[in-house]
């Protein structure tokens, strides 16, 4: 383990040292010269000529029309089924007796 710590400082040792130090160069001094400063605008000059228009593109060809299809024959009409028999009606129940058990005591 000490040995392979002492490797690995004596490499990044020698791989830092290898490294190009950049050389400091000083700016160079910064002469002013006094700029004059611009007037007041002058008159508007005169307006340039209109250009010319441009071609107008050619219009393009309209495309026939397509034939209009013939309509289909209409389907037959089925017929009409058989009515069911009737069943005979039903009988009223007059005798109809309902009966409601006792409410439950309690004790």
């Amino acid at each position: 383990m000490k040995y392979s710590m002492t490797g690995s400082v004596v490499v990044m040792v020698l791989a830092l040292s290898a490294c190009d130090r950049p050389v400091v160069v000083a700016p160079p001094a910064v002469v002013t010269v006094p700029v004059p400063v611009p007037g007041p605008a002058g008159p508007t000059g005169a307006a340039g000529p209109t250009g010319s228009t441009g071609d107008a593109g050619a219009t393009g060809s309209t495309g026939s029309k397509g034939f209009t299809g013939s309509t289909g024959d209409t389907g037959a009409t089925g017929s009409t089924g058989d009515t069911g028999a009737q069943g005979q009606r039903g009988k009223t129940g007059g005798d109809t007796v309902i009966v409601i058990p006792p409410a439950p005591t309690t004790r």
